[in-house]
């Protein structure tokens, strides 16, 4: 593995010729390469020395600075990292072409595995949530805990809402709405996916819709934005039709993390209905339901999610710290088997390279 670090206030994009990416005060990003792939990785070094890693992973059209309220909130007790998905912000597309859930779960294990930070708290939002359930259901020796906000986890019946972005999986529909929505500025467009994602849009401060505005500009300038939120889209929507050992809810059963999952009360995309169905899944849950919350608690009540994190920290260090690496040194044969699910869940993939 090798890295390249970009300390400052902006850092070069991956992409020549687009604006340079948002690095806040205190964060750090870096390049990761790795074959066949390049990961761009926005880091909060923990604010003492030893404390235990943590990985953010965003959703559908994000990118690692969804997690920037949340992580320096966090800095004192964990040592964080939010990837930048692979044709998300700031990373370029896989070569591949896999666009998956499996294939951005696999990216993830690639990362932890190539840095040895593994078992990390790991967070995931939306389609993050979907990647990082995955990643804690077949490499269990890679995860502490989990955190899912707003976790894209099958629905029976999708919202009227969530529909608009499900039928980007549609071929052709995302270029269609590219070309029909063409004159739109960034900032009409920054506003559309903050009503569609935020439980209260005037919580955005100025400096917030700033920050969302120059990011839009920015991805509307990579050549692949369109079809990684496409082939991502459709990549939610194949995991969400796969049945047996290889469905979402299975693998939820099959996580052994602490959990903590956080829904919205006013989420458009992912339904707080499947709140109790996440909390009877997952084996060892704790459920936080936000009223006035929408799909990105995380930004929108960072201080909540905080506090309901370190209550869970709190508990795994008090059930698990004595015994923790020893546990962990236990499922390496389970982390082995593991490794096949991951290789045989591409098979099942339709999206794979495509």
């Amino acid at each position: 593995m090798s890295s390249t670090e970009l300390p400052g206030a902006l850092a070069a994009a991956v992409t020549p010729r687009t604006l340079p990416v948002r690095v806040a005060e205190g964060e750090r990003m870096r390049a990761v390469t790795l074959p066949g792939l390049t990961l761009s990785v926005r880091s909060r070094p923990g604010t003492a020395e030893g404390l235990p890693p943590a990985l953010y992973v965003h959703g559908l059209g994000g990118s690692s600075q969804n997690w920037s309220d949340l992580m320096p909130l966090l800095a004192d007790a964990v040592d964080g990292e939010a990837l930048d998905l692979p044709g998300f912000g700031d990373s370029p597309p896989p070569d591949d072409g896999n666009y998956s859930v499996t294939g951005h779960a696999r990216a993830v294990i690639r990362l932890l595995d190539a840095a040895g930070r593994g078992p990390v708290h790991l967070f995931g939002n939306s389609m993050g949530g979907a990647v990082a359930t995955r990643v804690a259901a077949v490499r269990p020796d890679l995860v502490r805990t989990l955190t899912l906000v707003s976790p894209a986890l099958p629905e029976l019946r999708v919202q009227r809402t969530a529909v608009p972005t499900a039928l980007l999986a549609v071929p052709g529909i995302a270029q269609l709405f590219a070309r029909l929505t063409r004159d739109w500025t960034p900032e009409q467009r920054t506003r559309g996916v903050l009503g569609l994602c935020y439980g209260d849009p005037g919580r955005v401060t100025p400096e917030g819709l700033a920050n969302a505005v120059h990011e839009m500009e920015r991805r509307l300038q990579l050549p692949y934005f369109w079809d990684a939120m496409a082939r991502s889209a459709r990549g939610i929507v194949d995991a969400y039709t796969l049945g047996g050992q290889h469905g979402l809810w299975r693998q939820a059963e099959r996580v052994l993390a602490p959990t903590l999952l956080v829904y919205g009360g006013r989420d458009l995309l992912v339904s707080s209905r499947m709140a109790q169905k996440a909390a009877r899944s997952f084996r060892d849950s704790r459920l936080l339901t936000l009223p006035d919350a929408g799909h990105v608690a995380m930004m929108e009540y960072p201080d909540t999610v905080a506090a309901a994190f370190r209550d869970l920290l709190a508990e795994h260090d008090a059930t698990h710290g004595a015994t923790h690496d020893a546990e962990h040194s236990a499922t390496h044969e389970a982390a082995h088997d593991a490794a096949h699910d991951v290789t045989h869940d591409v098979t099942h993939d339709s999206t794979s390279g495509s």
